[in-house]
């Protein structure tokens, strides 16, 4: 396997390819992380435990204005990586023009509309007046500069498709460091504050994006691109569209019931606002596997299929899944027994520091069934099916866990917790991931993901 080279998956063992391709992936995950992490990290020690919350109360108001960046991103992944398996660089060339020409669209789009609409969400969500400001300063900038993570977000998509992960893993830990040594330049010696981060942020994402493109116009040997391909064509676009499409509406779903759910922990002030957070970040590494992995599986089912490697498909989604599975079995362990070590990273507040690993107790043996959940929506999305994951996805973060979430906070209310129990929070989502693990096997055993192959 040539490092820096697009790599076929259609030859040679399948727990081989997948965990060679997944390395380099997870790697970069992790520094993906390490954005977030190191803003939450500098500003809760430099800066204080509210501005803590005021970057992780942003969280979910971001994710759903990149909603049209995850939908390209994973239409161009199928896309790329069942012509890439199929050989057939006309329509490759077509399709990573088609890409760029919509992630630039969609970011004109997202700066105009972001700044907008972000105060009145703030204020919808109960967000407290001692972080608010905070929470929109952060937001204006990062939308301003949006451009940058969504040109990298989706050209590493493209870089993936064609089997090669490792370049993106090198552009990503090159930004990562610009990010870390900016937020601490902006924070600690400039005192910024969360504005220093957000501008850390986005000079570090352009500085990756430059480089994927940098990338790419050196892959002639694989496909075209100029202008003539950088002009969007109605086929493409439309398949574009149908394949991301739902995994965009799926973001925009999970994003919105976070939001709903946001509203709900807000209500518990800002202590256990600052305990979601510090929560979330280490939730975010801790997912990093069964997003490597679900990426790895999309692209590994995408060449195969492309390829008309059916059975080598269903090899790959069984042994991918179960070492995905003892991955994350490892990292459960290292929480269950570790954890408070990692929340005190965080913040010097003992109490804020017990709550929430009390937190990530609840769900720490989730994250096993998450790794289920993920490969195999993967091999059904690399496969041309994006519509069972989207329902999947409704069912559990919607219809199920909106209403658990309060249902179970309402119930605990008494005298002495007019608010109920903040556990309940956790509790809620535990039981959404299970459910999601249980019906995404059901309906890969059902094989209909099958007939959905774009070529």
């Amino acid at each position: 396997m040539k490092i820096f080279q697009p790599v076929d998956m259609t030859k040679g063992s399948p727990v081989k390819v997948i965990a060679l391709f997944t390395l380099p992936m997870l790697i970069g995950n992790i520094a993906q992380q390490l954005y977030n992490t190191v803003d939450s990290i500098i500003v809760g020690k430099f800066v204080g435990d509210n501005a803590l919350a005021a970057v992780g109360s942003a969280g979910p108001i971001l994710n759903l204005m990149l909603v049209l960046f995850m939908g390209i991103a994973t239409g161009a992944s199928i896309m790329v990586s069942q012509y890439f398996g199929a050989h057939q660089r006309e329509p490759l060339s077509k399709t990573i023009g088609t890409c760029i020409t919509l992630t630039v669209i969609a970011s004109l789009i997202i700066m105009v509309v972001g700044p907008l609409i972000t105060r009145p969400l703030l204020r919808l969500l109960n967000t407290p007046d001692s972080i608010l400001e905070w929470c929109f300063e952060y937001l204006f900038i990062i939308f301003l500069g949006v451009m940058g993570g969504g040109l990298y977000n989706i050209l590493s998509g493209v870089l993936r498709g064609l089997g090669d992960s490792v370049s993106a893993l090198i552009y990503l830990l090159v930004a990562t460091v610009a990010n870390i040594v900016l937020d601490y330049v902006f924070v600690a010696y400039f005192h910024m504050g969360v504005a220093g981060v957000a501008w850390a942020t986005i000079i570090a994402q352009f500085l990756s994006a430059i480089l994927c493109v940098r990338k790419l116009t050196k892959m002639q040997e694989i496909f075209d691109l100029n202008k003539t391909y950088l002009k969007p064509e109605g086929r493409y676009t439309k398949q574009l569209v149908r394949l991301g499409l739902p995994s965009g509406i799926t973001q925009a779903i999970f994003s919105l019931s976070m939001i709903i759910v946001q509203s709900l922990t807000n209500s518990f002030g800002e202590q256990f606002i600052a305990a979601n957070v510090i929560v979330m970040r280490i939730d975010g590494f801790v997912m990093l596997p069964a997003f490597s992995f679900g990426s790895a599986m999309t692209t590994f089912a995408g060449q195969n299929i492309g390829a008309g490697k059916m059975d080598r498909v269903m090899d790959g989604a069984k042994k991918g899944t179960l070492m995905a599975m003892a991955i994350s079995a490892i990292l459960t362990m290292i929480i269950l027994f570790g954890g408070r070590y990692l929340m005190g990273i965080f913040t010097d507040t003992q109490e804020l520091v017990d709550l929430s690993y009390r937190m990530m107790q609840i769900i720490a043996i989730g994250y096993i069934a998450m790794e289920v959940t993920q490969c195999l929506s993967g091999i059904m999305r690399g496969a041309g099916d994006t519509v069972t994951p989207m329902w999947i996805s409704i069912l559990t973060s919607v219809i199920l866990r909106i209403p658990l979430a309060y249902g179970l906070v309402e119930i605990t209310k008494t005298e002495s917790l007019p608010q109920g129990k903040c556990d309940m929070m956790y509790v809620s989502l535990l039981i959404t991931w299970l459910v999601g693990a249980l019906v995404t096997f059901v309906m890969y055993k059902k094989g209909k993901w099958k007939e959905k192959a774009v070529i």
